[in-house]
């Protein structure tokens, strides 16, 4: 033949003989990519590849840092050690710490840790002096309605004859306590 030539057959089943079930054609192979970790290491990635779950080839940062400061050996021994279901935390987590060991090569983690617990205490501080601030300003606000309570008795008793005076202070003095009363429960 020449090697312009092509031939095409085609099939066509014959209408006299009974058509068989026919099964549907088997799927095409599925190529797999080795993960990330194989990948990087230019192994061969088996079929139980204890880094495939947790690194994934989609990204291939995730294992290069985790490699960078922990080493290949030392990551596949650790997750042999751990039960299956405590191996992403420790991957999450050997990540983690190689990204901060990475930026701060110094303290790592540590650093990361003690920035935080610094922040907490500081916040703390600032919580407890604007709680400070609320009851120094609540008890001003008291100071003050009592104060007014005493000018207004004080304003209005020259003005009563004296067997209504007595009367009207004690009710002056009842409307004070209930506008305390009632300016405490806003508070």
């Amino acid at each position: 033949m020449d090697s312009n030539e092509t031939t095409t057959t085609f099939y066509t089943p014959s209408s006299s003989s009974p058509s068989p079930t026919t099964s549907p054609p088997p799927p095409p192979p599925i190529i797999l990519s080795p993960c990330a970790a194989c990948k990087i290491l230019r192994r061969r990635c088996a079929d139980k590849c204890i880094l495939a779950p947790y690194f994934p080839p989609t990204d291939p940062l995730k294992f290069t840092t985790a490699h960078r400061i922990f080493g290949a050996s030392n990551i596949i021994k650790l997750l042999q050690d751990l039960p299956e279901s405590q191996r992403a935390d420790a991957v999450a987590s050997m990540v983690y710490e190689s990204k901060a060991r990475i930026r701060d090569p110094v303290y790592g983690c540590a650093g990361v840790i003690c920035h935080l617990q610094r922040e907490v205490s500081d916040l703390q501080a600032q919580l407890a002096k604007a709680q400070a601030e609320i009851i120094s300003m609540q008890n001003q606000q008291a100071n003050l309605i009592a104060m007014v309570c005493m000018e207004m008795n004080k304003s209005q008793q020259p003005f009563l004859p004296n067997s209504m005076a007595t009367t009207h202070q004690s009710f002056e003095d009842d409307a004070c306590c209930f506008l305390a009363d009632d300016i405490s429960l806003w508070t």
